[in-house]
């Protein structure tokens, strides 16, 4: 097989010498192929503008909302959800890297350590993830749509014939806001970053003024950080607070694995990890503490925390300040959902059938999907959406992560053969197509994150000594079990069944 050569650049980008080389490969389209230096383009700005559209959503609102629901206070929630976005920025950059260096998106990057074929296997799972979160934020946004329409047309829309549990008319603001979205992914990835720079400070005022909003009703600061947590400090709050933490981490643990999506337009590693840092936890942390203040002031206002603000935006009188407050938060979920839940669906569906989906179609591909898995219920009580919901499918990805960042930082050395990425028969080729100590490491990892799964009598899906009992305990720790045991497991297996000769430039800088 003839060696197609790369172009390693000064500051330690790679592209293929021959773009060509790639072009008439059964595993690649325009969308899977390298991306060209003069397209790496991104900066700073555009990353921390990308997490600021991401995380300024009303996801990431219910989630410490929901943490105030549960009964912890500002401080415990806000300590969670900081310490969470910290943690999960380690392996999000550590994968990053990959992106900006070669200039390819997840799916491929995978296919260094599960093989052209088995890289499969961890795009689709992120796939399903991302349909499944996609439809969440599709139904908030639909959600917000109503409410505007009802507040204009009246009792006519808000209070028409129910079918499947809802107002039609709610159905109806669903489809719309889908809809709305499949115009923006069409319009590709350059159309997405331009939407993101200018609709994430938007989003960031309007959850500000929020927040204002209900600081005035309640009387200030004051009253709201005075409230005493329901779980205090001692043995009731740490059983809340490690699974908890654990789905904070899970919150973003997509996005660990897919960054290089985003990253592979990078202008250097510089400006993606800058864009990054400063981008993911600070607007989360941010984000946080405009939830927190707000939910625990509707604690004071109206004797109940009221953790989603589309219903909180309700209740304010005046329906200019309701339509503007939920327009902002239409712009929110669109800037989130189709950065966050649309593209790395679409790059794993194509990668799947190269020949048959491109970036756009299998864009459609995943707004289907979102529908089909009935979003509806999974954000239907906080209990679920962050213990079950969470917790469970970042057990999942976690292990996912383990592999990549063993494979690309200690044994491949962040030294990859992009021709081979496209190629049957070549380095990452395995066994047809497979890496059977990838999906060993990843199946192995998820069993022990996952396989304990279980719910409060009443409060969720799983029995309640777990699925496989002996597990139940590592269950309230299921991202951290999974991406120590992906690890250690795809290391060791590597170790003692290598599949090539280790990469000869270890020598070559890393950043």
């Amino acid at each position: 097989m003839a060696t197609v050569e790369q172009t390693v650049h000064p500051d330690g980008r790679v592209e293929l010498t021959d773009p060509e080389a790639v072009a008439d490969s059964p595993y690649g389209n325009a969308e899977l192929a390298p991306t060209r230096l003069p397209e790496r383009h991104w900066t700073t700005y555009n990353y921390a503008a990308l997490w600021m559209g991401m995380a300024h959503n009303i996801p990431s609102y219910l989630l410490a909302a929901g943490l105030v629901a549960l009964g912890m206070n500002w401080l415990q929630a806000f300590i969670t959800i900081t310490l969470g976005n910290l943690i999960v920025l380690v392996p999000l950059l550590l994968n990053s890297h990959a992106g900006t260096k070669y200039g390819i998106p997840f799916p491929v990057f995978a296919r260094a350590f599960y093989g052209v074929r088995g890289a499969n296997f961890p795009a689709l799972l992120r796939a399903f993830i991302a349909c499944g979160w996609f439809g969440i934020q599709t139904w908030i946004g639909g959600q917000a749509i109503y409410v505007i329409v009802g507040e204009l047309a009246g009792d006519s829309w808000t209070n028409a014939a129910a079918a499947g549990g809802h107002p039609w008319t709610q159905w109806l603001s669903f489809a719309f806001f889908w809809g709305i979205q499949m115009v923006l992914i069409w319009r590709g990835i350059e159309g997405l970053r331009r939407f993101e720079n200018w609709a994430a400070p938007l989003v960031t005022v309007a959850f500000l003024a929020l927040m204002i909003a209900i600081l005035v009703k309640a009387g200030g600061l004051g009253p709201i950080l005075d409230q005493p947590s329901k779980l205090g400090w001692d043995a009731d709050f740490w059983k809340i607070f490690a699974p908890a933490l654990m789905g904070m981490i899970a919150f973003w643990a997509t996005l660990s694995l897919n960054m290089p999506d985003f990253t592979r337009f990078g202008k250097g590693q510089r400006q993606q990890v800058w864009g990054q840092i400063i981008g993911l936890p600070t607007t989360m942390s941010f984000i946080a503490l405009v939830s927190i203040i707000t939910t625990s002031g509707t604690v004071l206002l109206y004797g109940e925390a009221i953790w989603d603000p589309v219903e909180l935006t309700r209740r304010f009188e005046n329906p200019v300040v309701v339509t503007i407050g939920l327009v902002m938060a239409i712009l929110a979920t669109m800037s989130c959902n189709v950065a966050a839940n649309v593209v790395s669906p679409s790059y794993d569906f194509a990668n799947a059938v190269p020949r048959w989906l491109n970036f756009r179609t299998a864009g459609l591909v995943t707004g289907v999907i979102g529908i089909v898995i009935q979003p509806w219920r999974l954000i239907s009580d906080p209990s679920i959406y962050i213990f079950v919901w969470l917790s469970f499918y970042g057990g999942l990805l976690a292990s996912v992560a383990g592999v990549l960042i063993a494979g690309y930082w200690l044994i491949d050395r962040t030294q990859l053969h992009l021709a081979d990425l496209y190629q049957a028969g070549g380095r990452y080729w395995y066994s047809a197509g497979w890496n059977w100590r990838a999906v060993v490491a990843t199946l192995f990892g998820s069993l022990l994150a996952v396989g304990g799964a279980y719910s409060n009598p009443g409060a969720g899906p799983f029995p309640e000594d777990g699925l496989i009992p002996f597990l139940q305990p590592l269950y309230d720790y299921s991202w951290a079990v999974g991406i120590v045991a992906g690890f250690l497991t795809y290391l060791l297996l590597t170790r003692l069944s290598p599949t090539r000769q280790p990469t000869q430039n270890h020598t070559a800088p890393m950043f």
